[in-house]
């Protein structure tokens, strides 16, 4: 049986892939507030909250640093995805009704998207890309990126305890 490898990414785009680490708890949080049944406003707030203070700013930064030197499909197909959780999330906002569903499908969009990132367009553009673009990308992700940022959500209903449960 093969055994799956951890990836190793260029250490110049190693942020937007710690990034998508967080990105992944987000997904977990809201699937088990889910599973937890916690009411749907609750898991919208911490969406908002993530939108706001982490992945706004993470698809700016691929958008404007990362993907601009390729315009390949791979990178449309990201952009794409980009656009479709921007509308979901705004969808999700903008009618509450079956907000449920809305925030199950969300989850799955994120988590497709960050794993189409991981596992498919991260190494062809690590592979397309001249070593003195990922170095120019890199300078550009270390003056623009916050390292600071936190997910410190105050309701922490992804917590069995934190639901009555």
């Amino acid at each position: 049986m093969s055994e799956k490898k951890p990836i190793k990414r260029n250490v110049h785009i190693v942020k937007l892939s710690k990034d998508h680490h967080f990105t992944l708890l987000f997904c977990w949080k809201i699937r088990c507030g889910l599973k937890f049944r916690v009411e749907p406003s609750r898991i919208i707030s911490y969406v908002n909250y993530f939108w706001q203070h982490h992945m706004q700013s993470h698809f700016r930064e691929e958008e404007t640093i990362l993907f601009a030197p390729v315009k390949d499909a791979a990178v449309q197909k990201a952009l794409k995805e980009h656009a479709q959780i921007t509308e979901q999330i705004q969808a999700l906002n903008a009618d509450k009704s079956n907000a449920t569903n809305k925030v199950a499908m969300l989850a799955d969009t994120v988590d497709n998207h960050v794993r189409y990132e991981e596992r498919e367009l991260f190494p062809h553009l690590e592979s397309v890309l001249t070593d003195e673009q990922l170095n120019t990308i890199g300078k550009q992700l270390d003056a623009q990126h916050d390292p600071a940022l936190k997910d410190d959500f105050a309701d922490e209903f992804w917590l069995k305890n934190n639901n009555g449960l």
